[in-house]
């Protein structure tokens, strides 16, 4: 038996955006030294609303819309990966993270407390 409510569904989303950031930044990180590579980055505000409008409609999904990143110092060599900045992505995409965790505990914890009130 599956329990999901449209609140779990979006924060699985949340959850699953958090970690393509974490993806993204660590790619970028893994190029750091990689001629011409240039550093990649999504607008994770527009693709929270696109999951959210999806996750109320019932649809899937869509695939995270991934841009080169711009404003950023580009190196002899052609790479423009900053080390500051992409531990300033870490770190938000990780506190993103573990809000979305914390608030999907709260979720399921509001619903196995309807269910114990159920049994009394």
């Amino acid at each position: 038996m599956q329990i999901a409510t449209l609140e779990s569904d979006q924060l699985t989303r949340y959850l699953d955006l958090a970690t393509s950031q974490i993806k993204l930044t660590a790619a970028n990180i893994a190029n750091i030294d990689t001629p011409g590579y240039k550093a990649m980055g999504m607008d994770f505000e527009s693709e929270m609303r696109g999951a959210m409008n999806n996750a109320a409609s019932g649809a899937p999904s869509d695939p995270v819309h991934v841009k080169p990143v711009d404003g950023l110092v580009t190196r002899p060599d052609g790479n423009n990966v900053s080390m500051d900045q992409e531990g300033l992505n870490l770190a938000e995409a990780q506190l993103k993270f573990k809000t979305g965790v914390s608030l999907l505990h709260l979720e399921y914890q509001k619903i196995m407390n309807a269910i114990h009130v159920q049994d009394k």
